[in-house]
C-alpha cells in the first residue's frame, strides 16, 4: 500500500473514532443515565429449595394491626424521582436526600399523615453539566434561594384490615407538593407493602413545570413537555 493511501486511512480512522465519541458524548449529555428502580421489586432468592419454601411461607404471613400502627420514619434507600420527557427520550432525575415521617393506623385512614422533605441540591441526572443548569437557572428549580422540597399528606385512603407480608396493597394520597415554594395540591397512586419489618411505599404522580412558576427547558436540539413526573420510592422504618 502507498504512503499516501496509508496516510488517507489513518485520516478516515481518526475521524469515524472522533464521530462516534462525539455521539456518546452527545448521548451521555442529552439522553437518560438514571433507571427508576421500585423498592417494590422481587428480592433475589439464592436459598436451597427449603429456604424458598421458609421464604414463601413468610411472605404469606399475616400482618397485624399492631405491626402497622405507629410512627415511622423515612429510611436510607429512598428515593424520589422526577422524569422529564423530551422529544429524545424520558430523562429522569434522582433525589436520595430526603426525609421525613408518617403515621399508619389501619383502622383510622383519617389518623394517618405523612410528610417527606427534599434536599433539591442533591437532584441528580448521571449529568453534572444537566444538573447545574436545571438547579440554578431562575426560571427552573433556583435551588440557592430554594433548596428544599416539600411534600405533606391531606388524606390517605382506607387500608385493609388484613395485610400479609411481601403483598402490595393499593393506596391513594393526595396532599400538597411545595417546589420553589409554591404549592400544588397532587395525588398520589401508590402501593405499600410491609416486608422484613419495614413499610415500602411506591407512589406516582404528573405536575407541570407551570404549577411552580418554572419553564419547560426547550433546547435547540430538543423539545420538552410541560408535565413532570414524580415518584416516589420510600423505604421507612418504625420509629
Amino acid at each position: 500500500m502507498k504512503k499516501k493511501q496509508i496516510i488517507l486511512l489513518t485520516a478516515v480512522i481518526v475521524v469515524l473514532i472522533g464521530i462516534v465519541g462525539a455521539y456518546a458524548a452527545f448521548n451521555r449529555y442529552l439522553g437518560n443515565n438514571v433507571e427508576i428502580e421500585s423498592v417494590m421489586a422481587e428480592q433475589v432468592e439464592t436459598a436451597t429449595t427449603e429456604g424458598a419454601g421458609e421464604a414463601s411461607e413468610t411472605a404469606s404471613a399475616a400482618v397485624s394491626a399492631d405491626e402497622l400502627k405507629g410512627a415511622w420514619n423515612i429510611a436510607s434507600g429512598s428515593k424520589v424521582y422526577w422524569s422529564v420527557t423530551t422529544s429524545k427520550e424520558t430523562v429522569n432525575f434522582v433525589n436520595e436526600a430526603v426525609t421525613g415521617s408518617w403515621t399508619v393506623d389501619p383502622n383510622d385512614a383519617a389518623a394517618m399523615t405523612g410528610e417527606g422533605v427534599l434536599d433539591m441540591t442533591a437532584l441528580d441526572s448521571g449529568n453534572s453539566q444537566r444538573d447545574g443548569h436545571v438547579k440554578e437557572r431562575a426560571d427552573l428549580l433556583e435551588v440557592s434561594t430554594y433548596p428544599q422540597a416539600m411534600f405533606k399528606t391531606e388524606s390517605l385512603s382506607a387500608l385493609p384490615a388484613e395485610w400479609k407480608e411481601g403483598s402490595a396493597v393499593p393506596l391513594t394520597i393526595t396532599g400538597i407538593l411545595t417546589v420553589k415554594g409554591k404549592e400544588k395540591e397532587v395525588t398520589f397512586d401508590a402501593e405499600s407493602m410491609y416486608r422484613d419489618g419495614q413499610l415500602l411505599l411506591s407512589g406516582s404522580t404528573k405536575v407541570t413545570f407551570a404549577d411552580f412558576g418554572m419553564t419547560s427547558p426547550h433546547t435547540v436540539l430538543l423539545e420538552t413537555e410541560n408535565e413532570l413526573a414524580v415518584q416516589l420510592e420510600l423505604v421507612l422504618n418504625k420509629a
